[in-house]
Formats: structure tokens, C-alpha cells, sequence
């Protein structure tokens, strides 16, 4: 059993390629170290997806997460690494990270980075009575 971090996500084939799905995972213990103080941040990470041909797998992407524990980064730059990883390795049709950072200094920050694959249009919601 792998007990060291890994920049390597693993994917595997999508078991439904003809349908536009959502994959939501929610990540509540993602940590990465400021770039100016060395101190602790901590986030919540939401990432959502509809899968083209390729999934990411769960396991891969806990060791991929726990990667940045001893990492410098800036709240923008790590949210947008995470998400540019990410859509090398699975080409989604969209993905969206959302990365909900704890309070420092009495502030709150909340990055939101998106990918959009350019021939993919998303369907249209069904509004039910």
C-alpha cells in the first residue's frame, strides 16, 4: 500500500461515454503551505465533471491531493494547477474546481477555475412540474 504522496492521477475508461453525466467529489482536507508565511492552509476542494472518454480514480487522486501538504502555493495558483492536472489527464468534456479556503487573517477565499472542452455544448435543463 503507497503511503508516499504522487503527482501521478490514474484514470480509467468511462463506462458510459455516449451520456453527459456529473461526477461530484468532495474534498475536505486538502492542505498546501502559504508561499509567504510557510503556515498551514486549508481547504475544501469541490470538483465536478462530465467525463469524455476517461475517469479520474479515486485512489490516485487522494495521493495526488496529499502532494501539496508541503508545497508553497498562492489559493489562485494551486486551484488552477489542480485543475490543469486534472484536465491533462482525464480531457473532460467540463470540469470545474472550486476550492473553498479556511479563514486566515480574518479573511475567506473562494477560487473557482473552470474548463470547458470547445465542441461540447451542455445539455439543456429539464424542468419538471
Amino acid at each position: 500500500m503507497p503511503t508516499r504522496p504522487s503527482k501521478q492521477l490514474e484514470t480509467f475508461e468511462n463506462p458510459h461515454p455516449e451520456r453527459d453525466y456529473t461526477i461530484r467529489i468532495r474534498i475536505p482536507e486538502f492542505t498546501c503551505l502559504c508561499p509567504k508565511t510557510g503556515q498551514p492552509d486549508f481547504a475544501t476542494l469541490h470538483l465536478e465533471y462530465v467525463p469524455d472518454r476517461r475517469c479520474v480514480e479515486l485512489k490516485s487522486l487522494k495521493l495526488y491531493i496529499w502532494s501539496y501538504r508541503d508545497e508553497g502555493a498562492f489559493h489562485e495558483a494551486v486551484t488552477n494547477q489542480i485543475l490543469d492536472d486534472l484536465v491533462a489527464a482525464t480531457a473532460p468534456r467540463f470540469m470545474r474546481l472550486t476550492a473553498e479556503f479556511n479563514v486566515r487573517g480574518g479573511i475567506y477565499t473562494t477560487v473557482v477555475a473552470e474548463h470547458r472542452a470547445p465542441q461540447w455544448t451542455p445539455p439543456s435543463p429539464v424542468a419538471l412540474p
